[in-house]
């Protein structure tokens, strides 16, 4: 049997605009056979993208099943358009730091997956000799906190434990959490926890740059570990990261809708839901991100989608040092890139390669995902760039459905989202989803 999709306007690679085209998909194997240029038949679909690609998500399952999980948080992105998740090793429990928490987790994972779920592994201190059995068993690639977690099973790495893990890769990624605190790291005064200012004074941009210093420092050592800067903050760090391209580093970076459609002077004191590390930034750092964006000197975009349980974030008092730090946006990132890039007169191209193409490479998944090429999975996504629409709490699919983008309005709405072929998500069914079945597969 085929799924055969034809448009008028399908996102084809290399293209920044879409061109008319047809897709097969042979739903046997969940591959794209056939790719054709111009439109035919009688049905047609108003935009076609490829499936998009969100490398930085925390599924919390298990342990934290509460605050998230594979069933609620696979469907918040097959109805954003995401086709492929890479789950984050930490705030599950057990971690995914040795091959037998792998297999709890995929364990856990079985059966409630709505699109394909790949998997981090923890760097953590003393776990160097689980690195290569992790690796065996399917995880993409290592992340590492360089700060304190505040997470007794997932402590931060040292520069000495980043040294024996390190010596343990090859042509493997570690994923850095880029903030250090250093002796000559800015000393902050707790004044007024409510204050949004206060608490960005507490996360200076001098952690990123102390940190990405040090990532830099360390990648020529390890030549054949590709090292990944997560969540980018501060534009202040942007130079360490050019000079360290220019000079052919094995090194890529990525930012989030957070810190591209967010700015600090809106936050208003209190408003927790706001609260993530690193945290966000003033308007002119933004403006600084989207520029390293489109240089390429940032690879891609992701959600760093970080739940947790509402009251975790103490709403009541709005103590910002206390609070949870996460922001959780799975579902609305298309949306988010697409609304804000079109008032700086980004392409859609642009934003599939930030979205689908980069973070694919870096999940070592770029020969079967983020393009509509024959021989890759059949990921689809039927989307209308038009539409506007105020985000509530009808929009969200995640769990706990808190966000500081309640309220925003927003361009673009999915439609329909096809994973390797099968259909995982129709805006025009109850819920999105009744009468239908989780296909994901577990990468």
């Amino acid at each position: 049997m085929l799924l055969t999709v034809t448009s008028h306007n399908v996102l084809l690679p290399n293209f920044d605009l879409p061109q008319p085209a047809t897709i097969n998909v042979d739903l046997k194997t969940g591959k794209i056979i056939e790719v054709r240029l111009g439109y035919v038949g009688n049905k047609t679909y108003k935009v076609v993208l490829p499936g998009l690609l969100d490398a930085h998500v925390h599924l919390e399952e298990p342990g934290n099943q509460d605050w998230e999980g594979f069933w609620t948080g696979t469907q918040a992105a097959a109805a954003g358009g995401v086709t492929t998740l890479i789950d984050m090793p930490v705030d599950s429990s057990p971690p995914t730091t040795t091959s037998t928490n792998l297999d709890i987790k995929r364990h856990s994972a079985r059966g409630q997956c709505w699109v394909d779920v790949g998997f981090w592994g923890g760097a953590i201190p003393q776990n160097q000799s689980e690195l290569g059995p992790l690796l065996c068993a399917g995880v993409r690639g290592f992340k590492c906190f360089l700060i304190d977690t505040g997470i007794e099973e997932f402590p931060c790495v040292s520069e000495g434990d980043l040294h024996m893990h390190m010596s343990h890769l090859q042509n493997s990624v570690m994923i850095f959490h880029a903030e250090m605190q250093t002796a000559s790291s800015p000393v902050q005064r707790r004044l007024n926890p409510r204050s949004y200012q206060e608490f960005l004074s507490s996360r200076p941009k001098e952690l990123e740059m102390d940190a990405i210093t040090l990532i830099t420092r360390l990648q020529p050592i390890y030549p054949s570990v590709s090292c990944h800067i997560a969540h980018l903050s501060a534009a202040a760090a942007l130079s360490i990261i050019r000079t360290a391209k220019n000079r052919g580093s094995n090194l890529s970076v990525e930012t989030c809708f957070h810190y591209l459609c967010l700015s600090a002077e809106d936050i208003p004191d209190g408003a927790t839901e706001y609260k993530c590390t690193p945290p966000i930034r003033e308007d002119s750092n933004r403006n600084l991100l989207w520029d390293a964006l489109v240089d390429g000197t940032i690879d891609c975009v992701v959600s760093d989608h970080s739940p947790c349980l509402i009251e975790m974030k103490g709403l009541e008092h709005g103590d910002f040092m206390e609070a949870w730090g996460g922001v959780s946006s799975l579902g609305l990132g298309l949306s988010l890139l697409w609304t804000e890039g079109r008032k700086r007169g980004i392409s859609l191209g642009q934003i599939i390669r930030w979205m689908s193409v980069k973070n694919a490479e870096l999940a070592g998944l770029s020969g079967t995902k983020g393009q509509l090429k024959v021989g890759y999975d059949g990921d689809l996504v039927i989307w209308d760039p038009e539409p506007e629409f105020k985000v509530s709490k009808e929009h969200l699919y995640f769990k706990n459905k808190l966000t500081p983008y309640e309220g925003m309005t927003l361009r673009g709405l999915v439609h329909k989202t096809f994973v390797r072929g099968r259909l995982a998500y129709d805006s025009a069914l109850q819920d999105g989803f009744e009468g239908l079945q989780p296909s994901g597969e577990l990468l």
